[in-house]
């Protein structure tokens, strides 16, 4: 198998990248886990747009086979590719404290997209405006936990990553 178009340095984030994919597979609460961190830091990570994108969608693609697709996976992807395409333009340097800003950035548009998808497709809230009100009023508790899991996910995966690159340099 040739890898060459894969850059050494590039496998270790890969390899954080499908392991916050798979954690969805893990009991957790509702809305708890590393999507958004998938997108924010596959836009750090990767050279290009490209490789941040197809590793975007094949970590969530290999995820959602296990977990099973769902109605309302159109909004879900949409917002999280955007994410990437956003964070990819303005997070050339992260650190600690810009990581903070860059989660709850993302954790918004999330919130935004996915929350209207839900009231866009799905049938329990009226499609009129108090609607959709409605149903971003009644999301505000996932946001809670969406934001809460973006900012551990992002710093973890940060830390981790910094600390693969401390020991990767000095072992080459």
């Amino acid at each position: 198998m040739n890898l060459h178009f894969i850059d050494k340095k590039e496998v270790f984030p890969i390899v954080l990248i499908l392991i916050l994919a798979l954690s969805r597979l893990l009991p957790h609460p509702p809305n708890f886990t590393p999507i958004i961190t998938i997108g924010i830091m596959s836009s750090y990570f990767f050279k290009n747009i490209f490789s941040s994108l197809i590793i975007l969608l094949i970590s969530m693609l290999l995820s959602d086979l296990f977990i099973g697709f769902y109605q309302n996976m159109v909004f879900v992807y949409l917002s999280l590719l955007l994410i990437t395409c956003i964070f990819f333009k303005i997070i050339k340097k992260a650190n600690y404290s810009s990581l903070l800003i860059y989660s709850f950035f993302g954790s918004l548009l999330f919130y935004l997209i996915s929350n209207f998808g839900v009231w866009l497709i799905g049938n329990m809230y009226e499609k009129n405006i108090n609607g959709l009100v409605n149903c971003y009023l009644m999301a505000i508790p996932f946001f809670k936990n969406t934001l809460i899991s973006t900012i551990i996910f992002t710093y973890a995966t940060f830390f981790t990553n910094n600390i693969y690159l401390k020991n990767y340099k000095s072992s080459s």
